[in-house]
């Protein structure tokens, strides 16, 4: 869709929780996968802010001009972790995979700004405790669980609502926006009371959020990549918009930016 060749692509980030293998990275198993000769290729763990971190570390390398093309992926298969008799959250998630070619031009577009926060004390509120070398699964292992998702939900939407409203403001004021200046609110879909309360603090009309949670759940840091595809090919983004993606997960760590179409 972007029109690169790829021999071009310089740098290949792979946001997941749920890597193929635990060595190596997923990221080059994509790169081999997609003949991605030139590409160095990175996998970053950060939930369901993934897609925002891989795009934010990616306009650090241009702008500082190290890269002029990337690719970044956001993909999950949190089927594979989650725990099916724990149905306050196996009905919650979803499989999926988006991606976006990020390159270095002066057209006045592109990502104007990029906020990023974490706070590892909220950790357990959603965390897998085992399968780690923490707590490795050995041949004592119970299969208790722990090796699956576990989350605390109304402690994380206290957390998610406030720390994402935060963010998304911070990230409007450093681009030199005003939340009525926001097109389009591409926000990770985690639940649609999350993302209610979300906008409702923002100040920005419900009509600019793009919701699809109904159709693919929760999908981590496929979330955002899958509504920003979802919204360019229904055409509810133009040239010149601006886009305000938000995330919040696992870890925990949030973040925002903003793109200029």
């Amino acid at each position: 869709m972007a029109g690169v060749d790829r021999q071009d692509i310089e740098l290949l980030i792979v946001a997941t929780v749920t890597p193929d293998y635990q060595l190596p990275s997923t990221a080059c198993v994509v790169q081999e996968k997609l003949s991605l000769p030139n590409a160095v290729a990175i996998d970053i763990a950060a939930a369901c802010t993934g897609f925002i971190t891989g795009l934010t570390m990616v306009r650090g390398q241009i702008e500082a001009g190290l890269i002029d093309r990337a690719l970044v992926v956001g993909g999950e298969k949190l089927s594979s972790i989650v725990d099916w008799e724990d149905r306050a959250t196996c009905v919650l998630f979803g499989d999926g995979a988006g991606a976006a070619v990020v390159t270095a031009d002066n057209n006045g577009h592109g990502v104007k700004s990029s906020l990023l926060k974490s706070n590892g004390s909220f950790r357990e509120l959603l965390w897998i405790p085992s399968g780690g070398a923490a707590q490795p699964i050995d041949g004592s292992f119970s299969f208790d669980g722990s090796d699956k998702i576990q989350m605390s939900g109304s402690e994380v939407f206290k957390v998610a609502v406030r720390e994402m409203c935060n963010a998304g403001l911070k990230a409007i004021d450093m681009a030199g926006l005003e939340p009525p200046d926001i097109d389009l609110v591409v926000p990770h879909q985690a639940n649609i009371r999350i993302i209610e309360a979300l906008i409702k603090r923002l100040g920005i009309d419900r009509d600019k959020v793009l919701v699809n949670i109904e159709k693919y759940g929760n999908t981590s840091a496929a979330s955002v990549p899958l509504a920003l595809d979802e919204a360019n090919r229904s055409g509810r983004i133009q040239p010149g918009d601006n886009v305000l993606m938000v995330a919040f997960g696992g870890g925990l760590i949030w973040g925002a930016t903003v793109v200029n179409w």
